[in-house]
């Protein structure tokens, strides 16, 4: 179901967005809930080993001389409590508590991974409505050209193969911008999908692909994002876990304790006893359980050995991505659309006076069309690289989440 601020507002920012969709989305509740079943595993291995409680009676009757000795019963009472090895215990303590670890840097890499796959929809949406628009102009700009080429053609001016042309090239407009229309509508539907419903069909966002963007240095990035990076973290808790489980498997080793009382009452007798059962591990030492898991810790610090080296190795591609689309937008934004902008200007009005064809005047119209396309998507590339990076160091809106 919508959330109020879903249905209170048509228009979000990216920031609001990013909010929505962490809240609603499914994917982070089950995150939330694997926390919780962490925390009880907590408790489970915190918890003392139960007294257990035995209780037989039967009837007594004598072997010898039956008839001389009246039939009685008996009865047997026996407690017994486990006495647990410290070392166990506090091994099996110290392995579930990383595991609530682990499942805290588990929760942060879902949102954010899911916060960064939200903003690069939200960027995409925009670049298809920003794509539809210049492509609905150059329809209308195409419809003007045809316009103009039937007068001529008219009044024979220009050959009727001129009049095919402009009417094959207003074919081609109208299909590319109802092509731009479908693909925005398939960005809208891939955002609601991300913020499974909250968001209403006809939601806007509040944003623009020319937004500008900061960064903290290379540098920098590169001594924080090992330390703060989601996975990382939860590969660390993980590879604690597994020597944990290393020690919890070597103190299983030590002899165990149980504590035994027991009372035996007949009709002549009562009897008290106190005992201990101890367990010796004579025969088996526990050899494949500690194999297993010092196999299981390597097993770990290799994942997390690799995984360091190569989100290092993703922070530097996205930061080499994020500089090639800086400098596209840069080049773009340094006056070449313009360039293009007059130099269509100049083609339009040299083919009315006749001093030009309709071929230049297209091939004019489409350098432009290819070059506000390309800077809108340089803009996106940059976005997109961006948020790559934030979501590399876990940069999101974190307020109201708890």
């Amino acid at each position: 179901m919508p959330t109020p601020t879903a249905q209170s507002s048509q228009v979000l920012t990216i920031e609001e967005l990013q909010r929505l969709g962490l809240k609603a989305n499914g994917l982070v509740q089950a995150a939330n809930f694997q926390i919780k079943a962490a925390e009880a595993g907590v408790i489970g291995a915190s918890a003392y080993p139960n007294p257990q409680l035995t209780f037989m009676a039967g009837p007594q009757h004598a072997r010898v001389v039956p008839q001389a000795l009246p039939a009685n019963s008996h009865r047997q009472f026996t407690i017994s409590q486990t006495i647990e090895n410290p070392f166990l215990r506090s091994a099996r303590i110290g392995s579930a508590e990383a595991g609530v670890d682990a499942s805290h840097a588990g929760l942060e890499q879902v949102r954010a991974d899911l916060a960064a796959q939200l903003r690069v929809a939200a960027y995409e949406l925009i670049l298809r409505q920003e794509v539809a628009r210049v492509e609905a102009s150059v329809s209308d700009l195409m419809e003007e050209i045809r316009r103009r080429v039937k007068v001529r053609v008219d009044v024979g001016e220009a050959p009727r193969f001129e009049l095919v042309r402009a009417d094959t090239e207003v074919l081609a407009a109208a299909s590319r911008r109802e092509a731009a229309q479908l693909n925005a509508h398939r960005a809208r539907i891939a955002l609601r999908q991300l913020t499974a419903g909250a968001l209403q069909p006809d939601f806007q966002i509040q944003g623009s692909l020319a937004q500008p963007v900061s960064l903290p240095p290379l540098e920098e990035l590169r001594e924080t994002v090992p330390a703060v990076n989601p996975e990382i973290t939860r590969l660390e808790a993980e590879w604690n876990r597994a020597r944990l489980r290393i020690n919890q498997e070597r103190a299983a080793v030590l002899p165990s304790l149980t504590v035994l009382l027991s009372n035996f009452q007949e009709a002549q007798y009562t009897s008290n006893l106190a005992g201990l059962n101890v367990t010796i591990p004579l025969f088996y030492q526990r050899r494949g359980e500690i194999n297993a898991a010092v196999a299981d810790s390597e097993r770990a610090r290799g994942i997390l050995e690799f995984r360091r080296f190569e989100i290092g190795q993703l922070l530097e591609s996205a930061w080499q991505a994020k500089q090639i689309a800086q400098r596209r937008v840069d080049m773009f934004d340094g006056g070449l659309v313009r360039e293009a902008e007059n130099a269509l200007e100049i083609a339009q009005a040299a083919y009315r006076f006749g001093e030009r064809g309709l071929i230049e005047v297209l091939d004019t119209q489409r350098v432009l069309r290819g070059v506000r396309s390309d800077l809108l998507q340089a803009r996106f590339d940059l976005q997109a690289a961006v948020a790559e990076i934030d979501r590399l160091r876990a940069y999101y809106p974190k307020e109201d989440l708890e």
